[in-house]
């Protein structure tokens, strides 16, 4: 696997434009006196399936050969890695299948199917429906695209940094949630091509912390995958991903579920906006790091909005 290149972002960017409107990346005075910074907050909420992924799932799809497409698409997910992977192959009339744990997010199965896309049901965690997935691939020939292993993937994420760079080219500080790591891995891609004098700092629950483990060690490492946060919800760190952050992050924290409720219901109280829980960590972060930040320029990746309601009444409890 080939690390991304600055030339694979702007392919990506020319590849997804005519599909996907740019995000705005809006401040918010009371969440710049909780944080004591001058926050920045990327809405990829606002995306039509309601998270960053869907510029990867674009730009993959639309990159395919025509065998190929003929073959059809299949990845595993929580949520919106398929999500994305079902919005692009329907773009381009392109088959798919998502292979999602018993217990996904009911909101997100229903967009899948509602994309088109057949999903399937095995496992009780990610990394279940992920062997799963792999061995239907296997078995198919389907094209599997994988949530971080993927070149292309972390191009047309990166887009999003792009985008944050030029409407803010002053940035101190990015944080930006991980799971499988391809959004904090195109931040780094994006930040590197540009010369920005940014510090990209990555944000993992404590409850599932493979990617962060992965990261402080530089291995390949597994962890208990428990977080109810299903963006940031892997149980081993993903190989591509990590090359990047091992050689480009510069920071990486670990925040408690609770105070990722919690921040949910500062996004909504402080800055009008509904976000998960992957979501809302960049800003449990921030608080946490307060005084650290105090008086910086910060972006927070707003990665998703995609809460049950089930976890939504948590927050607000």
């Amino acid at each position: 696997m080939r690390v991304p290149t600055f030339q694979d972002v702007l392919i990506a960017r020319k590849q997804i434009a005519p599909y996907l409107a740019r995000t705005p990346l809006h401040s918010y005075p009371a969440i710049d006196e909780l944080t004591g910074a001058s926050c920045f907050i990327k809405h990829e909420n606002y995306q039509p399936v309601g998270a960053f992924k869907v510029r990867g799932g674009i730009n993959l799809v639309s990159q395919m050969s025509k065998e190929e497409r003929s073959r059809g698409v299949i990845c595993a997910s929580t949520g919106n890695h398929g999500q994305s992977v079902a919005y692009g192959a329907r773009l381009f009339n392109v088959p798919a299948r998502i292979v999602v744990p018993e217990g996904a997010n009911p909101g997100k199965v229903a967009a899948m199917r509602g994309l088109g896309a057949e999903v399937i049901f095995h496992g009780e965690r990610f990394d279940d429906a992920r062997v799963h997935c792999e061995e239907i691939a296997r078995e198919t020939g389907a094209r599997y695209v994988h949530s971080g292993d993927e070149p292309l993937l972390i191009a047309g994420v990166a887009t999003y940094a792009l985008e944050m760079f030029e409407d803010q080219p002053e940035l101190d500080v990015v944080l930006v949630p991980v799971g499988g790591g391809s959004g904090a891995a195109g931040v780094c891609v994006a930040a590197r091509a540009l010369g920005a004098r940014v510090r990209i700092i990555g944000v993992q629950s404590q409850n599932s912390p493979a990617a962060y483990e992965s990261w402080r060690h530089k291995e390949m490492l597994e962890a208990p995958n428990r977080t109810f946060a299903e963006g940031l919800a892997t149980g081993a760190g993903f190989a591509l991903p990590q090359r990047i952050l091992w050689d480009m992050l510069d920071d990486f924290v670990l925040v408690k579920d609770e105070e990722i409720r919690l921040a949910m219901r500062w996004m909504i109280e402080r800055a009008h906006t509904l976000a998960e829980g992957a979501g809302a960590s960049p800003l449990a972060a921030a608080y946490l790091l307060r005084d650290e930040l105090k008086g910086k320029k910060v972006g927070l990746v707003c990665s998703g909005g995609n809460t049950s309601l089930e976890h939504l009444r948590q927050a607000l409890a």
